[in-house]
């Protein structure tokens, strides 16, 4: 049986930039991180070329950072981020 799960997505920095939005909300069926990174990626365009996993993507869930394997749950927050770098 297929869930499907609200999730909010955010986006930050250069991949905000490239997207053209700060979030969305979206219903996906992916239940981790790598899944819904997938998912977005296969939507192409933009999406495809900041989120590719050849890119360092930083993920966070419910504003933890977490790796690729972390669960998704009903209306939970994932944001997206390049590294940061300081200076």
């Amino acid at each position: 049986m297929n869930v499907t799960y609200n999730v909010n997505l955010k986006y930050f920095a250069s991949i905000r930039e490239a997207i053209g939005q700060g979030g969305e909300s979206i219903a996906t069926q992916a239940t981790t991180l790598k899944a819904l990174r997938d998912e977005l990626i296969a939507r192409g365009g933009a999406h495809a070329e900041v989120l590719a996993h050849g890119r360092a993507v930083r993920m966070a869930l419910n504003q933890d950072l977490c790796n690729e394997s972390a669960v998704l749950t009903e209306g939970c927050e994932v944001a997206f981020f390049p590294p940061v770098t300081g200076g």
